[in-house]
């Protein structure tokens, strides 16, 4: 059973998020109202995932998601509004792996929990259309070659730039007509050579590296 701790300074919202989530066979083992509890309960309750807001008093979402995923190396899964983009990034760059907008459906909170949980990265369209957006809007500016891209192939090169859009392994493979188990080589190898903690990273460092 996925286990899950919910970090969040409104009761209302924890109370919420709990019932859905075990309605749906999943275990909350915590409650925490800021970022400090919730260090505290991944320490304490050993999640699969974390459910984090970013704006609390105190330790904020992206200090206690730096820390858990330093410490633990827990999945967090951050909860956001269109108002905070600027900290959808910094929560990414602290090893978020997915974000979803508070107004996620019940079905859409269990599910991008449960890919969470297997290490698939969850992002709903809305943010990632947002953040591509503001990445597109900057001024070019120089790039250079990640640290061992030079030693992926050009398939490997190809699914790093999917990767960077944004594409699911699925969708990875149904564009490449490659299998799921393919894909999923080509990603252990591109992390590997390029040193990522996950998929998150990944999508940084292409997106950086103008990678497409």
């Amino acid at each position: 059973m996925t286990r899950v701790v919910i970090v969040d300074d409104q009761d209302l919202v924890r109370q919420g998020l709990r019932l859905i989530l075990e309605l749906a066979g999943l275990e909350v083992v915590a409650e925490a109202r800021d970022g400090v509890e919730g260090v505290a309960a991944v320490a304490e309750h050993d999640p699969d995932v974390v459910l984090m807001d970013l704006r609390m008093p105190g330790m904020d979402g992206v200090e206690a998601t730096r820390r858990i995923v330093g410490e633990h190396g827990t999945r967090v899964l951050v909860l956001t509004t269109f108002d905070v983009d600027e900290h959808v990034v910094d929560a990414l760059r602290a090893g978020a792996v997915g974000f979803l907008l508070k107004d996620v459906t019940s079905d859409g909170l269990v599910d991008a929990v449960r890919r969470a949980a297997s290490g698939e990265p969850v992002v709903a369209p809305a943010v990632l259309a947002r953040l591509m957006a503001n990445f597109a809007d900057r001024p070019p500016v120089a790039t250079t070659a990640p640290p061992g891209f030079a030693d992926l192939s050009e398939r490997e090169r190809e699914v790093l730039a999917m990767i960077g859009a944004g594409r699911s392994n699925a969708e990875i493979a149904t564009d490449l007509v490659i299998s799921m188990a393919t894909v999923k080589t080509h990603v252990r190898h591109i992390f590997a050579k390029l040193e990522l903690r996950d998929r998150a990273q990944a999508v940084v460092l292409a997106q950086r590296a103008d990678i497409n």
